[in-house]
């Protein structure tokens, strides 16, 4: 088992090269630091895991590239679940280590259905898709639904947006338009118009579909809408981020608002 898991972070860190377009083994070495081990190295070769090629470059092979994606997909989910669900955004790095190594990918699946297939972390990184994603599965009710999935005249708080572009995210960041936010949805052609913090505002369908919300929550037959009157004291971050009410939150567990940040690997 111990050495299942140090290959999966070799090859988690392989992921990570090559999202950084480094290629060297020396930079591997860099990129595990202290924890490099040679016969780790030895065992992804004759696993065929990864390949040493031309001037010691490595890179992963097909298989190799096909378990790394299991990883990755599973570490960064877990992050999301843990930051948008769970409101924790302290020690999610540890926590989604561990989930990483343990979880099956029809569990993956199925909570990435659950958050509405987010594609990206919460430091920013791609999550690469499952065939859940490609499928647009829908199997289980997601908690998190895209704007272009909420009905003219409901409101909801936004939980995440998926943008391609920094620009869009700081446009619409300017707008005041950000996680944590209750919007309502007034129209829906030409184009969308939200109501947020008191403005209307015209989107295009594309950013429309960016934008990721909390589902409205039922409990026992009444509709329960995550308004601002709905909020309770110490059950949010600084932000105003809330999970859906259905689920028990620690007070105060907000530190840092990690939705817009960017950094260079998890």
């Amino acid at each position: 088992m111990k050495q299942d898991i140090e290959v999966d972070e070799y090859l988690e860190a392989l992921w990570h090269m090559k999202e950084d377009a480094r290629v060297y083994v020396e930079e591997l070495k860099t990129e595990v630091g202290e924890r490099f081990n040679p016969d780790t190295l030895s065992a992804l070769r004759v696993d065929g895991l990864a390949e040493v090629y031309e001037e010691n470059r490595i890179r992963l092979t097909p298989t190799g590239r096909e378990r790394a994606v299991r990883i990755i997909r599973a570490h960064r989910l877990a992050e999301r679940l843990m930051f948008d669900v769970m409101g924790v955004s302290r020690d999610i790095e540890d926590g989604a280590c561990e989930f990483e190594h343990t979880v099956t990918p029809q569990l993956v699946d199925s909570i990435c259905v659950m958050l509405g297939h987010p594609r990206e972390c919460p430091h920013g990184l791609p999550i690469p898709p499952g065939e859940c994603c490609r499928n647009a599965a829908t199997t289980i009710e997601t908690s998190v639904i895209h704007l272009t999935n909420l009905e003219v005249g409901r409101s909801a708080r936004i939980a995440y947006i998926n943008c391609d572009r920094d620009q869009d995210l700081h446009r619409l960041n300017g707008l005041q338009i950000r996680p944590g936010v209750t919007i309502k949805l007034h129209q829906t052609y030409p184009s969308y118009v939200i109501e947020c913090e008191g403005s209307n505002i015209a989107i295009d369908d594309v950013i429309a579909k960016n934008i990721c919300v909390w589902r409205e929550q039922k409990q026992a037959g009444i509709n329960v809408q995550k308004d601002d009157a709905a909020k309770t004291a110490g059950d949010e971050g600084p932000d105003g981020t809330q999970p859906p009410a259905s689920i028990a939150k620690k007070p105060g567990i907000f530190k840092n608002n990690l939705f817009f940040r960017k950094c260079k690997k998890d």
